[in-house]
Formats: structure tokens, C-alpha cells, sequence
């Protein structure tokens, strides 16, 4: 309907010179002689809630927690512009990443016998054709460490993409719990392996796991500074002493070239007896060694702490994407090399006993290279270097936590307030990790399914997140390309969760924990104010002013229909005559657009528009009532002046126009705009007063 600005007013209650012609906002648009000279008040969108008592803890607990989407890990937003060079922020993804050399190999070899070399190679491609591509591109489009998970966020509107996000926010924490449980395992295991440890210590692995796990919490609980720093070091020496065992071990084995004949005759036994037999069951068991990915999705959340010189704000930052790219190709090309040469060596060195449940390489196969063929001395400097860096893999798994539940759910409406803190979180997250660990009894083997699980349904639907984007684009080469990655990811995933059922167990767990826990707090939430802003334009500025002057502000809420004179007349006289309006009142019609309804946090735009001759304020939201309570509260702290609002009953079934509104954000409004009100100003006095007809 066509917007009119200069027709005889409609409205039988004006009486001002304004509202029989066209209405002149010259005067008003910077503030002059009334409204502030702001379109925005910040303090406005948050009016004073009531105040409880905290306890000291409380107020230790949740602490932060109105900053949203920070955190103190490695992984949060360079905020203060403090940044680093690709390289060192690789190593900040490495402690991560490098460290499953910890317990890769002899993973894979309990997985794939003799024939681990031969699948640990078909990972390689899988990992430089496949995933380094897609998440290269990951790098190119979610560069502010949003993940892939934004990508297919936002293509996938509504509440489909809300519920999507959550599933993949169960997987991504099975995988960084995993995480931290696995890594703790691991540096038990290498502890209490370790010949200088006390012999009442050995097989205490379930203990010194769980007080690892504690200390990890305790450490987030103060703070974590300096991150990058340590990590630079642990991934330094980590790999150097990596490089010393594998290039020994290719010594030992030129000295003794019988143990390569002996591995490839046990190989093709193991492979039926044929070269294609062996790549056959390579292929079917590769899926079982998918650990090796497990530093992608890092690698793309601390991309804001990538340096990037030359860059202006506001802009496309190039640099900063182009040393992302760096750091994921140089981080996936040296893993690639350390596990193909560590499967190798690990194969032919290690007897096939000793990677069993009981044997001395089980969860530690470098670790005992190291021991047999280098000495207790420089054995014990690995292990100590291995459990090391397996700890603070466990705080980058942490840090990745803290940064992406603060960064969805409470801007869904889908976590308690306290999500926004940290110290709450870390809490939480080292509950579920020593609960996991007693499930598993601290096994390094035991977690290994449901660790790729995670890991591989993220890497998927990354690819699946790139491909749609490159069909977005009609980018067509690239389209096939990615779908293939994606179809390969896709086989590897579902052949994980067969050959180990267990990984899918426990993701469906936290999926389901989340779901839960989510919903409840939608719904528990639903009566609070949900804008971070709300912006008036100068025209609607102009009619508060005027408003003002009468020292009365009457909104009439209107659901859009036709829009055409008609509509708004009726309704004028309908509410004057059912609502009382004063006469001489004039009455501002106040309209929402409907959006998209699963969003919680909003950022509103309110605009002044004169239609057909009567005041309308317009503004854009997904939630009819809880934005109607934020602009009357916003008109309220502008103009000094409490305002009145007014509504018809809702027609239909009080239940399921509640269900309306939990649902699409429409439903029972005059009850529900009355409650947000309540709950959001305890001042009677001050609170805007709803009027239902």
C-alpha cells in the first residue's frame, strides 16, 4: 500500500495543525527541544530488573556473565586487537591436533593389525584432497571463528536451522569432551607406564585421569592467560622429540631390513594375500582412524587471533584469511608427515601383542619407542613432553567449549543466563568429563569411536556447508568437488558408527542433554526482554516529540492487514470507543513485521511512517509481544512519559495460542507484552500501562 505523508488526517482525536496536512519532522530530526539527540539508548534495552541478593560465590560464579560470546581460552576473539602470527597461532591449534600422535598410532593399529600404514596413507589423502580444501574454504567464508557451524546456520533459516545447529552443537561437544577425557587418559597412561613412576602408581590411571581433569578446570576457573605462548613451546619440543624417535627408528629399521620383509608378509596375510586385498580392508578400516582430523574445526574458530597486517576495518580481511589458509595447509601437511611416519615405524618395531589392552604400547606407541630404543632418560623427557602437551590439548578442548556454547545458545534463548559467564561453564564441562571418564574407565581405546564421531560429522557437514555454498554460487567444479569430499566424509562417518556404535551413543547423549536443556530455557526465558538494541529513526522520533507535548503517548497495537484508510479508521474508532481514548488524545498506530521467529536476540529498528494520514511506528521482529514491551519501555526512557498501549483480545484457545507463541512468536499477546512488562519493571508506577478491549 502506497505511503502517504500529505492526506487530511484520519484520526477523529487529532486536533494539531500536523495531523490535517503533511507532518514537517524538520524540527525534530537532531532532538531539537525535546527527545535527546540519540536514535539509540543502550541502557534503555536493559530496564532494571529486580535485584536479588548474591551470595559471594554467586557473584564470583557469574561473573561476566553480560558478555556474551567471550570467554578467557585461547580460542576467544582478539578483542583488544592483540594478535599473532600465523605460525604461532598454528601451534595454539597443534596441542590440539599434534598431540593425537600421543595415541594415534597405536589406535590405529589396534584397528587395522599390520595394515595401519596402508590405512593411515589413505587418511593422508583424505585429509590434503579433502578435508584441507573444504576447510580452506570454511577459512574464506566464517573468518571471525564462527566454524562451519555458521555457515549452515545461515543456510538454514527458521527453527530448522536453530534445531540443526543444536545437533551439530552435540556432536561438536561429544568431540571436545572426548577430547579432554581421551587426552587425560592418554597422559595417565604414559605416566604410569613411565619406569621412574612408583610402583604403587602403576595402573592408578582411572585417578591420576580424573585429577588431571581437575586441575584442567581449576586452571580455567582462575583465568587463562598467555595461551599461545606456552603452546609455541609444548609444540616445538613435542614434535622435535617425535622427529628424534621416528628418525632413530627408520635407523634401526635400514639396520635390520629383515623386520620390513616380515611386516609385508604379515600385511599381505592380513590382506588375503594380495596387494589389492590389503588396499580393500585398508579402505574399510580407515574410518576407524579418523582421530588424525581432529584439528580442523580448531584451526578455524581462533582465526580472529591470526595477524592481519594491512587489513582495514570493515573490510573483507584478506590478510588474516590468507595466513588462516597458511596455518590449516601447514598444520595438515606436517600431521600428514608425522603419522604416516609414526604408523609406519610403530608397525614394523612394535609386536602386535603389545598394542593390546595389556601390552606396554597400548595408547603410547612412540612413548615406547622411545623407552626401548632411546633410554629411560630420554624417555622419560618424551613422556613428560607428551603428557604435557596432552593436557593443554585438553584446555584448547576446553577453550573451544567456552567458545562456542556462549556463542549460540544464549543467543537462541536456549541457555540460562549463566551461560554467558564462564566460570559456571567450566564447572559444568569438567562434571561431564569426569562422568565420561568413569564411563570409560579412563580407556584410551575405549573413547576412540566416539571421538570420531564427533570429529567426523563436524568435517562433514563442513563439506556439506561449502559444497551448498559453492551451489549458491553456481560455482559448479567446485560444487562436484566438494560433494564428492562430502559423499567420502559421508561413507567414513556412517562406517565409524557401525564398526563402533558406542561414539553415536554418546553424541546422541549430549545431543539429547542439549535439546533438553535448551528448550526448557526457551521456554523459561520467554518473558524476558530479547532486543540488544532498539534504534528510532527521525521520523519516529517526530511523533514522540509531538505525542509529548500532550503529556500522554497512546500506541495502538496493530496487526497488518490491507494497510489501506479503511483499516486504520476502523481501528482508530473501534479503540476510542471500546478503550475510552481521550478524545483529544492522538493515537500512534504500532505495527510488527513478522520475522523470523526462532531468533531470541534482536537488534530493532523502529521507523515512523504516515499512512493514509495517521501515525505509524513499524518496526521488524520475530517476537510480537516481547518487542512491543522493549519499544514502550524504550518510549518510556526517551520521553519521561509512561505510555499506554492498546489491544484486542486474542480470538481461539488460551492453550494453544500460548503454544503460538512459544512456537512463531504470536499467540496471546496483550497477556504476554502485560508480563514481560511486569517482569522487566517492578515500578508499578513507571511500568507502561496495557489496555485490552
Amino acid at each position: 500500500m502506497t505511503e502517504q505523508a500529505s492526506t487530511p488526517a484520519a484520526d477523529p482525536g487529532a486536533q494539531r495543525p500536523q495531523d490535517s496536512g503533511a507532518i514537517d519532522l524538520t524540527d525534530w530530526a537532531a532532538g531539537k527541544e525535546g527527545l535527546p539527540d540519540q536514535r539509540q539508548v543502550p541502557d534503555a534495552c536493559r530496564p532494571v530488573r529486580r535485584q536479588r541478593r548474591r551470595s559471594r560465590f554467586s557473584r564470583w560464579a557469574l561473573e561476566g556473565a553480560e558478555s556474551a560470546g567471550t570467554h578467557q581460552g585461547p580460542h576467544g576473539q582478539a578483542e583488544a586487537g592483540r594478535t599473532h602470527s600465523w605460525l604461532r597461532v598454528m601451534c595454539l591449534t597443534g596441542v590440539d591436533y599434534f598431540s593425537s600422535l600421543g595415541y594415534q598410532p597405536a589406535i590405529a593399529a589396534v584397528a587395522a593389525g599390520f595394515i595401519s600404514p596402508v590405512a593411515t596413507l589413505v587418511l593422508v589423502a583424505l585429509t590434503l584432497f579433502g578435508a584441507l580444501p573444504v576447510y580452506r574454504r570454511v577459512a574464506s567464508e566464517s573468518f571471525r571463528g564462527e566454524g562451519s557451524i555458521a555457515m549452515l546456520e545461515r543456510l538454514l533459516p527458521w527453527w530448522a536451522g536453530k534445531l540443526f545447529v543444536l545437533v551439530l552443537l552435540g556432536f561438536a561437544g561429544t568431540a571436545f569432551i572426548i577430547t579432554i577425557t581421551l587426552s587425560a587418559a592418554d597422559a595417565a597412561a604414559h605416566a604410569v607406564e613411565n619406569p621412574l613412576m612408583p610402583e604403587a602408581l602403576h595402573g592408578a590411571n582411572l585417578p591420576i585421569t580424573l585429577l588431571l581433569i581437575v586441575l584442567l578446570g581449576a586452571v580455567f576457573l582462575r583465568g587463562f592467560q598467555e595461551a599461545i605462548g606456552i603452546a609455541v613451546v609444548l609444540v616445538a619440543v613435542y614434535l622435535s622429540l617425535n622427529l628424534v624417535v621416528i628418525v632413530n627408528s627408520f635407523v634401526l629399521i635400514a639396520a635390520h631390513p629383515g623386520l620390513v620383509g616380515d611386516w609385508t608378509s604379515a600385511m599381505l596375510r592380513q590382506g588375503g594375500g594380495s596387494p589389492l586385498g590389503v588396499v580393500a580392508v585398508a579402505l574399510v578400516v580407515f574410518p576407524q582412524l579418523a582421530l588424525g582430523l581432529s584439528g580442523f574445526e580448531t584451526g578455524v574458530t581462533v582465526i580472529p587471533q591470526v595477524s592481519g597486517k594491512g587489513d582495514r576495518p570493515g573490510e573483507r580481511p584478506v590478510h588474516r584469511i590468507a595466513g588462516a589458509k597458511k596455518l590449516l595447509t601447514t598444520a595438515a601437511v606436517t600431521m600428514s608427515v608425522f603419522l604416516i611416519t609414526s604408523s609406519l615405524v610403530t608397525t614394523v618395531l612394535i609386536p602386535q601383542r603389545e598394542f593390546q589392552p595389556d601390552g606396554e604400547a597400548n595408547g603410547r606407541a612412540l612413548a615406547y619407542l622411545a623407552h626401548e630404543h632411546l633410554g629411560p632418560v630420554f624417555g622419560t623427557a618424551y613422556d613428560v613432553s607428551t603428557i604435557a602437551i596432552l593436557w593443554f590439548a585438553g584446555a584448547s578442548a576446553m577453550a573451544g567449549l567456552l567458545n562456542i556454547v556462549p556463542r549460540y545458545l544464549p543467543r537462541y534463548g536456549m541457555a540460562p543466563t549463566w551461560a554467558r559467564a564462564i566460570r559456571p561453564l567450566v564447572i559444568v564441562f569438567t562434571l561431564l568429563a569426569i562422568i565420561v571418564t568413569f564411563v570409560f574407565k579412563a580407556s584410551v581405546d575405549g573413547q576412540g569411536g566416539a571421538y570420531a564421531a564427533g570429529v567426523l560429522v563436524l568435517i562433514t557437514s563442513a563439506a556439506v556447508a561449502v559444497t551448498l555454498s559453492a551451489r549458491r554460487k553456481k560455482q559448479w567444479k567446485r560444487t562436484a568437488g566438494f560433494g564428492l569430499v562430502a559423499l567420502i566424509l559421508a561413507y567414513t562417518l556412517v562406517v565409524n558408527l557401525v564398526e563402533r556404535p558406542d561414539g553415536l551413543r554418546i553424541a546422541l547423549l549430549f545431543i539429547l542433554g542439549i535439546l533438553i536443556v535448551s528448550l526448557a530455557s526457551r521456554v523459561r526465558r520467554s518473558f524476558e526482554i530479547r532486543a540488544t538494541s532498539v534504534t528510532f529513526d527521525d521520523a519516529a522520533l517526530g511523533f514522540l516529540r509531538e505525542a509529548e507535548d500532550f503529556g500522554e503517548i497512546h500506541l495502538v497495537a496493530n496487526e497488518p492487514g490491507e494497510r489501506n484508510a479503511a483499516e486504520y479508521t476502523i481501528k482508530a474508532k473501534e479503540e476510542r470507543r471500546d478503550s475510552n481514548i481521550p478524545g483529544r488524545a492522538s493515537i500512534i498506530f504500532l505495527e510488527v513485521e513478522k520475522t523470523d521467529s526462532s531468533d531470541f536476540e534482536e537488534d530493532l529498528v523502529v521507523r515512523g511512517i504516515v499512512r493514509h494520514g495517521f501515525r505509524v511506528l513499524e518496526v521488524a521482529s520475530g517476537n510480537v509481544p516481547n518487542t512491543i514491551a522493549i519499544i514502550l519501555l524504550q518510549i518510556r526512557n526517551l520521553t519521561g512519559v509512561v505510555p499506554h498501549v492498546y489491544f484486542e483480545w486474542t480470538e481461539g484457545n488460551p492453550v494453544s495460542n500460548m503454544v503460538r507463541f512459544l512456537v512463531s512468536g504470536e499467540g496471546e499477546v496483550a497477556p504476554v507484552t502485560r508480563e514481560v512488562l511486569r517482569e522487566t519493571e517492578p515500578d508499578v508506577r513507571r511500568r507502561p500501562m496495557v489496555h485490552v478491549s
